[in-house]
């Protein structure tokens, strides 16, 4: 909608970014430091620079999306609220025993998570549910009494309660949220039937208690970022980025952050998906390399893919329908996106066997690499990039960032090429492969364990990092077409702009498909979509989009595969048709005579944002494209002498097409276009990077 002025913020584990999208359809970009101790320090600081800059009064602002780490930081650093669990007797140890699996068969020195509810703070309720909702035993008042005054003695700051069979009948789960409201008043609450009322005991048990571990970090940052944007002058609603793509309103991202835990890389993803079909590209992978790690999704028909679990953990986190065990299980909507500790600031270093090793370690914004010069002795793919001539040698970020190549040099040469045996050239190189070699590896999670070949895809390349690897990445995979996002360094922040209200609701069936009539199912969708038009309408959202899903099995397995409901609605015959040919494309074969379970029907109720972005029409700020001129000399290939590059601003494919050995600097990022590898411009300002003839 025209006149509208909107700002979409992405926290990174090194930059802020923040992308203002102007009413005359310019995007203001700005890259800013990452205050760990506090984001939303960052996220002012990033809001204000992009103001002054363009001279708009604060009061001008519509709207602001932000994706936010504050979930996935707090569960990484152990940070969150002291969780206690509310359970059904004997159910006490769910969160020990999980599924009994392990991320790997062989790995002896494997250690299973800590539970976010230590046993101390797990306690049981007398009470039962039968699977079909029927009170097997009543819920004991006192039970619950006693458990309110233990967690207050024990200084509980955060409660889940999450009862047997919940999802088919929560009447004891809201019974026993009344009794700790009115006996614990400040202690913070989470009840299961609110948060993921379906089945599976542990993945239920798991989701609630992050979503309690999470209320109190989540809670306070919000009530600070919303404070910042007041004393600005900025009265706009927040909305928060959640895993799924969609935005949520502060408000829901305050009750439930567990489905914010994965706020920061949606954006990009959703970036990838609206500005993909401009090229051609409706099936592509979006890979975002920035500061701290590097992530892959895959994009189909012009619509990421999204799976309702996956765990975090560190290391490489994949919802991997393969590989469980490693972290913490989150049963909500989320974008299928792996992620890997390989990004810029990612530390190189010799492990105990003499190899090199890449991340998962991070030098983060500060004191980041070796060659911000901010005392780090410990070498990083940055580092690597700025003695292999790849990025400025004085400063990075349009000037703003200064930095010194003879101190990546120092530290390369310390760490790493002195230990190996090798020249400082030769070990930066093997730096860069080794990230290479990684991020390639969160590619095929997502393409090559779903089943999908990515040489049949398009890669969009986005991030600080990206454009600076994405050819060499490509190359790995057998891809052969490279697009550039627009604004690659800040794409994250831009994509959140291209991005719809969501919210997304569940309704369990557990029935064999031809059992469930299509009244049945009518009935329990309008149900449905009656509470996503009321949670949109809250949020200023009309006339929303109602997308269903359905949630299918064979008899008797665990792991659902889930299609999306067409136009005709609930159509028995055909799922099970969709799904046999689904299974047969995921897992390479099908049991079209077996019984089809239908698990349940799913809702994402999407409501359009007023301005939001289209790549399209938008055009970048003349200052984020604008980039140095001459030639650097660059090693693109191990063992041989540096070539000598042309260096030119990003706009210059604009011109025409720019053969390779080239480098396109901007503002936000920098493009290496190889030998053999030519540049031109493409829609929606992209650049395509093709091999030269």
């Amino acid at each position: 909608m025209a006149g509208l002025a909107r700002i979409g913020v992405d926290v990174g584990g090194t930059f802020t970014d923040v992308v203002l999208a102007l009413p005359d359809g310019r995007l203001a970009v700005n890259k800013t430091t990452t205050t760990p101790d506090d984001p939303g320090v960052g996220v002012a600081a990033g809001i204000a620079a992009v103001l002054a800059e363009t001279g708009l009064a604060p009061s001008a602002i519509s709207e602001i999306v932000h994706g936010t780490t504050v979930g996935s930081n707090t569960i990484l650093q152990k940070a969150g609220a002291r969780t206690g669990l509310l359970t059904t007797k004997g159910f006490r140890d769910v969160l020990e025993i999980g599924r009994i699996r392990t991320p790997g068969m062989f790995d002896l020195a494997w250690k299973k998570p800590e539970p976010l509810a230590p046993r101390r703070w797990r306690l049981e309720a007398t009470e039962r549910m039968g699977p079909h909702g029927e009170v097997v035993t009543p819920l004991d008042a006192a039970s619950v009494r006693r458990a309110a005054d233990f967690f207050v003695a024990e200084g509980v700051e955060a409660v889940a309660v999450c009862f047997l069979h919940s999802y088919r009948n929560a009447a004891h789960e809201r019974e026993a949220l009344a009794i700790l409201r009115e006996a614990a008043p400040e202690i913070l609450l989470t009840a299961s039937c609110d948060v993921l009322p379906e089945i599976k005991e542990y993945e239920r048990t798991s989701t609630a208690v992050v979503n309690a571990y999470l209320l109190p970090a989540m809670r306070q940052y919000l009530a600070r970022l919303s404070a910042r944007m007041q004393a600005m002058g900025i009265v706009a609603p927040v909305q928060v980025m959640a895993s799924s793509g969609g935005m949520i309103g502060l408000a829901a991202a305050r009750d439930k952050p567990v489905f914010a835990v994965g706020s920061g890389p949606a954006g990009g993803v959703i970036g990838a998906a609206a500005i993909g079909p401009a090229a051609g590209a409706r099936d592509l992978v979006a890979f975002d390399m920035g500061g701290t790690t590097a992530k892959a999704a895959i994009i189909e028909d012009g619509a990421a893919a999204v799976v309702s679990e996956y765990e975090f953990r560190d290391g490489i986190s994949s919802p991997s329908r393969f590989t469980k065990g490693a972290g913490y299980m989150l049963k909500v909507p989320a974008i299928d996106i792996a992620e890997v500790g390989a990004g810029g600031g990612s530390i190189a270093r010799i492990d105990a066997g003499g190899l090199l090793v890449v991340g998962p370690q991070s030098a983060g914004g500060f004191p980041g690499p070796a060659c911000y010069g901010n005392g780090t002795s410990e070498p990083t793919v940055t580092d690597a990039n700025m003695v292999l001539g790849y990025l400025n040698p004085a400063t990075l970020a349009g000037g703003s960032l200064k930095v010194d190549r003879t101190l990546a040099e120092a530290a390369v040469a310390r760490r790493i090429a002195t230990k190996l045996g090798l020249s400082v050239s030769e070990a930066a190189f093997g730096i860069r492969a080794l990230a290479n070699a990684t991020m390639a590896r969160a590619i095929r999670a997502v393409t090559v364990e779903r089943g999908r070949d990515p040489r049949d895809l398009a890669l969009l390349a986005f991030g600080g990092g990206g454009p600076l690897h994405a050819v060499e990445v490509a190359a790995l995979l057998g891809i052969t077409r490279v697009l550039i996002a627009p604004a690659a360094g800040v794409f994250s922040a831009g994509g959140m702009l291209a991005a719809e209200a969501q919210h997304d609701f569940v309704h369990p069936v557990l029935e064999p498909l031809p059992a469930v009539s299509r009244a049945t199912a009518t009935t329990a969708m309008a149900s449905m979509a009656e509470a996503g038009r009321a949670a949109l309408a809250a949020e200023g959202h009309a006339a929303p989009s109602l997308r269903f899903s359905a949630e299918l099995r064979y008899l008797g397995q665990t792991s659902p595969l889930t299609l999306k409901l067409g136009e005709a609605g609930f159509d028995a015959a055909q799922l099970a048709a969709d799904f046999h040919a689904q299974y047969r494309a995921t897992f390479g074969y099908a049991a079209p005579d077996d019984v089809v379970e239908l698990v349940a029907l799913r809702l994402a109720a999407v409501g359009q944002a007023e301005g939001q972005l289209d790549f399209a029409t938008a055009r970048l700020d003349a200052r984020a494209l604008e980039g140095a001129s001459g030639t650097r000399l660059v090693q693109f290939t191990r063992g041989a002498p540096p070539t000598e590059a042309r260096l030119l601003p990003r706009a210059a494919v604009q011109d025409g097409p720019v053969p390779g050995p080239a480098i396109l600097e901007s503002y936000d990022t920098t493009i290496a276009v190889p030998p053999g590898f030519v540049a031109r411009s493409a829609p929606s300002g992209m650049v395509e990077i093709l091999p030269h003839g």
